[in-house]
């Protein structure tokens, strides 16, 4: 997760496409009115050991409005492991 938010943040669209499950990806990915993000915040996690092939975990990611303030988006996101690499799915 931390990985993703970090890909989001630099804008990187093709890792980010190399890391979405080939079963949800999108075919393209457009970050170009991606905001500012400003900070991830891990509430929960389920699963997603180094036993485990699937994982789900709850963060808030924080970034700034276009007219100013901040925001707040909150998910809990679906992954899977396979070939021993993760993969994220979907949020829920």
């Amino acid at each position: 997760m931390r990985s993703r938010f970090a890909a989001f943040r630099t804008g990187d669209a093709a890792w980010l496409l190399a890391s979405w499950h080939p079963s949800t990806r999108p075919e393209a990915l457009d970050l170009s009115s991606n905001p500012i993000w400003r900070g991830l915040q891990i509430l929960d996690t389920v699963a997603g050991g180094p036993t485990d092939d699937t994982g789900i975990v709850e963060f808030r990611a924080t970034f700034l409005r276009p007219g100013g303030g901040v925001d707040v988006q909150h998910e809990r996101s679906s992954f899977v492991r396979e070939d021993g690499r993760w993969y994220y799915l979907e949020a829920g």
